[in-house]
């Protein structure tokens, strides 16, 4: 029927709160008067108070005070007749011209690209597509040039790769742009050895210090991909219980490879995760960017004599719970372990971290748990 009834104008691009008339305009042939059609947006009928017949074949409407639209493929604006058969229609974009890009935030992973990633300004792209372009320029000598590589799962995201220049200020900014309008972010000035960020410290061990109860021995190599630069290191180290979601962080590690933490649980699981901060790359002033956590490794405290003691009234459940963890244990040792010289407290925590991640095998055993446990002391930190 498109070639015999018309809606002008065809698929406008409008602000929100504007005013709209559109006319539906049916070819005489059809034989259809204009008084008998009536209008639906996005499926629903248009009062007919909004109507006005322009002539025996014209019918317009008056849509006033526009929302944005509510879907991104545009409202539906449709005339019918007088059976409810679509005549014809028009796609309505209603929303703002974009507002100006903020949070602009660079980073460089082992100085081999530089990222970038911003927000939208104000109320955002209000379902009218908006294009993002991410510019940069050498400060005082280079041409402007568009990144190209946009994350695909972070959609305001892009990282330059080729041709960095270290020791070099870079200007960097992001413009949008709709069809009612474009803006630009502030220029922000950076050189890439000032926001550079390194992969996590590598070969994260956490053990026990002879018997004592209370504390874990951390130790860690710094992170590979800048062995070969120079830069001071910070760390930081976090650790949780087996049964908690709540990590405890320790800022005062400082530039040492090794801590230990004290004040801990006997008898316990804990999960550690050390991440790095190069400090002074290359003789940068800046204040570094934290790398990411390194995945957790788990140790476990020993038990207090006191808690194993066999005058406690709770010695009967402990040797319970343990004689049951016991032969957990040997069941899960006979299928990863080969041999009487693989049996060790590392063997026994990483079945714990198995354990960890089989929330039916964790359950049962937490179920009888029922031991007595020591009131943590506060945690401190001392340099091995």
């Amino acid at each position: 029927a498109t070639n015999v009834a018309i809606v002008y104008p065809q698929d406008p691009v409008l602000r929100m709160g504007s005013n709209l008339t559109a006319s539906c305009w049916v070819h005489p042939e059809l034989g259809v008067h204009a008084n008998s059609l009536f209008w639906t947006l996005n499926g629903h009928q248009l009062p007919s108070s909004l109507y006005r017949v322009l002539s025996p074949t014209n019918l317009s409407v008056t849509l006033a005070g526009l929302n944005a639209s509510r879907q991104t493929s545009g409202d539906n604006l449709v005339c019918h007749n007088h059976k409810g058969h679509i005549l014809a229609g028009s796609c309505l974009y209603v929303g703002m011209p974009p507002e100006k890009p903020v949070n602009l935030t660079c980073w460089s992973r082992n100085t081999k690209d530089l990222t970038c990633s911003w927000a939208p300004g104000g109320k955002g792209e209000t379902n009218i597509s908006t294009l993002y372009k991410l510019k940069y320029k050498l400060r005082w000598y280079g041409t402007e040039k568009e990144c190209e590589d946009y994350s695909h799962t972070q959609p305001y995201s892009c990282s330059i790769t080729q041709d960095l220049h270290l020791f070099t200020p870079y200007e960097i900014w992001v413009e949008a742009s709709n069809r009612l309008g474009r803006a630009t972010s502030d220029v922000i000035i950076l050189d890439i050895l000032d926001v550079v960020t390194t992969d996590p410290p590598s070969g994260v061990t956490v053990s026990r210090l002879g018997q004592l109860e209370d504390q874990l021995s951390v130790r860690w190599e710094a992170p590979p991909a800048l062995k070969d630069f120079l830069f001071k290191a910070k760390y930081q180290i976090r650790y949780r219980l087996e049964e908690s979601q709540d990590w405890k962080v320790m800022n005062d590690v400082g530039n040492q490879t090794s801590c230990r933490l004290a004040g801990l649980r006997p008898g316990t699981v804990y999960f550690v995760q050390v991440r790095c901060n190069p400090v002074g790359i290359y003789g940068s002033r800046k204040a570094g960017i934290w790398s990411e956590w390194s995945h957790p490794t788990a140790a476990s405290t020993p038990h207090s004599e006191r808690l194993m003691s066999c005058d406690s009234k709770s010695s009967g459940d402990s040797n319970s719970t343990l004689r049951r963890e016991l032969k957990q244990f040997l069941g899960w040792v006979k299928k990863h372990a080969y041999g009487c010289s693989s049996m060790s407290m590392k063997l026994y925590d990483q079945w714990r971290v198995d354990m960890q991640k089989s929330p039916k095998t964790r359950n049962q055993v937490g179920k009888h748990r029922q031991m007595p446990r020591r009131k943590p002391t506060q945690t401190h930190t001392s340099a091995m």
